[in-house]
């Protein structure tokens, strides 16, 4: 029976590792990626989150501090909202390819970063 056990810990172990190594990562550092997070926030986010704030909720804004106190301060994580969309914010899933949800994920982050400079 520990064996079965043991076995069965290694199968899991292999499959999560898989899971990790064949998943496309978010591409974040290319200009060209971010040049066009940059368009597709301007077509889809810039009406609600005007230089990183919000006009319906002035708490749930695109600042630094925000993204930190609501646990959306990476790119998979603002994707993921982005993606599936929470409470009264749409999800764009449906409206977005993923390169473009992953584009203005990364853009949102660094604008975050730098204070929306």
């Amino acid at each position: 029976m520990d064996f079965a056990l043991h076995k069965l810990g290694i199968s899991i172990i292999a499959f999560s590792l898989c899971l990790i190594f064949l998943t496309n990562p978010v591409l974040a550092d290319s200009a060209t990626n971010l040049d066009n997070g940059a368009k597709v926030f301007q077509a889809n986010c810039a009406g609600c989150h005007v230089k990183g704030g919000n006009i319906v909720r002035r708490g749930k804004n695109l600042k630094l501090k925000a993204l930190h106190k609501y646990k959306v301060d990476n790119v998979d994580a603002i994707a993921s909202l982005v993606n599936h969309g929470k409470g009264i914010m749409s999800a764009y899933g449906d409206k977005l390819t993923q390169q473009e949800i992953a584009d203005v994920s990364a853009f949102v982050l660094k604008k975050a970063i730098a204070g929306w400079k």
